[in-house]
């Protein structure tokens, strides 16, 4: 990646953070926003003169002083209606997104998550066809565990063996990480950097700052055009600089 973390400090990017794509009308979670309203979600985008991009050619933009117009899109778990619901979508409007995923439920679903429906996670053979369309693979764990409540087996688990599960598959490195919950602690981000990422998504980070500890949007089924444009108004008000980016 070409960024690297040094003492420069830049205004946070805006990074939109999504899970499931579908028309489900059960959401306990809030995780949920329908093919539609993803297209207006991005119309907004596309009107203002911005447009989605995979996290790690947003991250490569700022590094070179450049990609002012351009926001980060993440699709959080790894939900199989990322490939019928979601990427037309975000094709229709030329735009690209990271998706994080986790290789220890490959074809499982959202066991972590006690409420509301089970939602299908995508197969090897799934992310593979999502990495071959352009889509950015990051990884999400393996299991979506709480890293910061994690002991040190399973931390290293879940950082590193991920990242070797997801490279394996893919035949190339994995350079984005995006922590389950958006929880986040100093002794996490330690070891995800440690394994090997270039940078990792959080929620709200903070005192944590850096490349591995990005603060990120997230956007609902709710969010119509003056929702999207308070959040992107406030977003660089509420949160501090990154360092490490131009």
């Amino acid at each position: 990646m070409a960024a690297s973390e040094n003492s420069r400090r830049t205004p946070v990017p805006w990074v939109a953070m999504y899970h499931s794509v579908n028309d489900c009308p059960e959401d306990p979670y809030h995780i949920t926003v329908t093919p539609e309203r993803l297209e207006k979600q991005l119309m907004w985008l596309r009107r203002r003169g911005l447009r989605g991009v995979s996290m790690s050619r947003l991250l490569a933009a700022r590094a070179r002083g450049e990609g002012h117009n351009l926001v980060g899109l993440t699709f959080d778990d790894g939900y199989a209606d990322f490939l019928t619901d979601a990427l037309p979508v975000l094709r229709r409007h030329r735009c690209n997104a990271t998706l994080f995923v986790l290789p220890g439920r490959l074809g499982g679903d959202n066991a972590w998550d006690p409420l509301g429906p089970r939602k299908p996670l995508l197969t090897a053979d799934g992310i593979c066809r999502a990495a071959y369309e352009g889509v950015e693979i990051g990884s999400h764990g393996l299991t979506h565990v709480d890293l910061t409540q994690a002991d040190d087996l399973t931390l290293k688990a879940e950082t590193v063996e991920s990242r070797a599960a997801l490279g394996a598959l893919l035949g190339t490195e994995v350079d984005g990480f995006c922590y389950p919950y958006g929880t986040i602690d100093r002794r996490a981000m330690d070891a995800v950097r440690d394994a090997g990422y270039g940078y990792a998504c959080a929620i709200d980070p903070g005192e944590l700052n850096g490349l591995h500890a990005l603060p990120r949007l997230h956007i609902g089924q709710n969010d119509n055009a003056l929702r999207m444009y308070l959040k992107y108004r406030l977003h660089g008000l509420r949160r501090r600089p990154v360092e490490g980016l131009r």
